[in-house]
């Protein structure tokens, strides 16, 4: 199974991002306190992840002392751009055109919209 490269990052790494987006640049003890705060994770694991991202292109670093200062390589508007079009070409064929219809609110205004009967609108409990 051929395994390609997607322009988005796994989770993991996106929070790792996230944190040197809010820190400008940080060595991996400033990125483990900001991940910290949402998830919990060893050093190892968040120096694991940088040197990923830096592989990747997304980050650069440098050596400071003892410690790599990581930075940013890939803006956050450019990650946006990217699972945008990711999106577009997953769900919506390519087609920037549907993805706003899908987006623009329905034509009807919510008056002229069918209610549906009690009947309808309850849960089925016997599936439960």
């Amino acid at each position: 199974m051929s395994r390609t490269t997607r322009d988005i990052p796994p989770p993991l790494e996106m929070l790792c991002l996230k944190a040197i987006w809010s820190l400008g640049e940080g060595n991996v003890r400033d990125v483990r306190e900001v991940v910290g705060r949402s998830r919990p994770l060893a050093y190892t694991t968040i120096m694991t992840v940088l040197d990923r991202l830096v592989r990747k292109g997304k980050l650069a670093r440098r050596k400071v002392s003892r410690a790599y200062v990581y930075s940013l390589r890939t803006s956050r508007e450019e990650m946006r751009r990217a699972a945008v079009r990711e999106l577009v070409e997953g769900f919506f064929d390519g087609s920037e055109g549907e993805l706003m219809r899908f987006l623009a609110p329905s034509e009807a205004p919510a008056a002229s919209r069918p209610v549906p009967e009690p009947e309808e609108a309850s849960i089925d409990t016997v599936l439960l």
